[in-house]
């Protein structure tokens, strides 16, 4: 069993009927876009690359995060799926504040350009031993290669061979650092051409660091390969991926534009990150999509839950509880007579109170007359991690598909590059540049100052 239990009585809020009505209609759709998942990951088409990662071969991967796991830190340089599914599987299954540990190597990721922040990754590696990892399917990413070049630099001028140092993870054949690592003959380790980078997190590019630091990668792929099992296997009226895609879509045309994800587990905050490019780029196109709303429970019962029970019914939430905690705290007597109103916690667990606060939420969501999906990991570790990653691809492609879009590619991002390629002085995109001038000259029409 993989220890993910689905639970979707509520999750059609106050339009039960028109659910009844609507899947019995969609159900068609839903097997025929079965059959278009696996007949189009079978021919290894672009975009349908994530289906097969279960089955990879991990050789050499785990040969170069055995290497990797040497040095003293790592810089870790991509952005977008490059760099948010390395975060959520260290934040899922690596020990909380690893950099504050004394043991080795300790990461860090430099995602967003921000200058401060380089410097500030380069101030706390300097001086050690340091390997570089930049993470570009096409070698042509802004923030990625920008930064790549500056702590390139960074560790030449410090007396290293950088070269020696870097691992590049890109496009088997084509691309600026697939020739880097040809002509310099540093590391490399492939991106399947047929994986995009949203879906890449279970590729080399997000494997390789949790491999480094000591996550089981074999597991989360197992894991992945048993929801994949478990997917084709299953009934139609049992199988919540293709169920779930039906539902984000049903509230889509029924007036509920947004999609919140709100794990109770610290753990996976980061999950939430990485569902919401997931979601966005996939199917936010043609004037269609959901957009997807990262909380946390429980702090987001104290910033956003009042909204979400007494606020518009605009949105489809989905809770993720864990059952079973790696660690639990038992809470104390109370031993001052000023406390004495708190003693109803005393001998309580902590993380059942964080599971009582989950199921309080969702109750009160459903009372409300808000739709809710609940989630339930037995316990939170490679196997369900590795499941649960593969079932939101699977649902996100689905649910583009039922949509009438490619959930494969992003024009709305290339657009946005093509515009800071010519801004930065990129010949060929002169006339992006010309045009990103003009409509940014439309926000600066009007000024106030304070």
């Amino acid at each position: 069993m993989i220890g993910i239990s689905f639970f979707l009585g509520a999750s059609f809020g106050r339009d039960e009927g028109k659910w009844a009505e609507y899947l019995g209609e969609t159900k068609p759709r839903l097997a025929e876009a079965a059959g278009w998942v696996r007949e189009n990951a079978a021919g290894d088409k672009s975009g349908f690359g994530w289906y097969n990662l279960p089955d990879q071969n991990t050789e050499e991967l785990k040969k170069i995060s055995a290497w990797l796991s040497g040095y003293d830190a790592i810089i870790h340089v991509g952005i977008g799926g490059s760099a948010l599914g390395n975060l959520m599987l260290h934040q899922a299954l690596l020990p909380m504040y690893l950099n504050e540990r004394a043991e080795h190597p300790h990461f860090y990721l430099a995602d967003n350009p921000d200058p401060e922040k380089a410097a500030a990754i380069w101030e706390r590696v300097k001086g050690s031993r340091v390997a570089l990892v930049g993470v570009s399917k096409s070698g042509a990413t802004a923030e990625t290669m920008s930064q790549f070049l500056w702590f390139r630099s960074k560790m030449k001028d410090s007396g290293v061979n950088p070269d020696e140092n870097t691992l590049v993870i890109t496009d088997p054949k084509g691309g600026v650092f697939r020739s880097f690592a040809g002509t310099v003959k540093c590391r490399s380790l492939e991106i399947p051409p047929s994986v995009g980078g949203r879906y890449s997190v279970l590729s080399n590019c997000g494997l390789i660091s949790a491999a480094a630091l000591g996550a089981d990668t074999t597991k989360l792929l197992a894991g992945a390969a048993s929801m994949r099992k478990f997917i084709e296997t299953a009934g139609s009226d049992a199988n919540p991926a293709l169920t779930l895609a039906a539902i984000h879509r049903f509230h889509e045309l029924n007036g509920r534009p947004m999609a919140v994800l709100m794990p109770y587990s610290n753990r996976m905050e980061t999950f939430s990150e990485w569902f919401a490019q997931l979601w966005g780029e996939s199917v936010g196109k043609d004037g269609k999509g959901t957009t997807p709303v990262r909380a946390l429970g429980a702090i987001d019962q104290h910033s956003q839950v009042q909204l979400y029970t007494a606020g518009p019914d605009d949105k489809l939430y989905t809770l993720i509880n864990i059952a079973s905690r790696r660690e639990e705290i038992t809470l104390p007597q109370v031993d001052e007579e000023s406390l004495v109103s708190l003693a109803y916690l005393s001998g309580q667990r902590l993380g059942e109170m964080l599971g009582y606060e989950a199921q309080s939420t969702a109750a009160a969501l459903v009372k409300a007359g808000r739709p809710v999906v609940w989630i339930e990991l037995d316990k939170l570790n490679e196997e369900s991690l590795g499941a649960l990653i593969f079932f939101y691809e699977y649902v996100t492609a689905v649910t583009g598909h039922l949509m009438g879009i490619n959930p494969f590619d992003q024009p709305g991002v290339e657009q946005g590059k093509h515009y800071t390629y010519g801004l930065m002085g990129r010949g060929e995109y002169s006339g992006d540049a010309k045009e990103a001038g003009e409509y940014f000259g439309l926000i600066k029409k009007s000024e106030i100052k304070a």
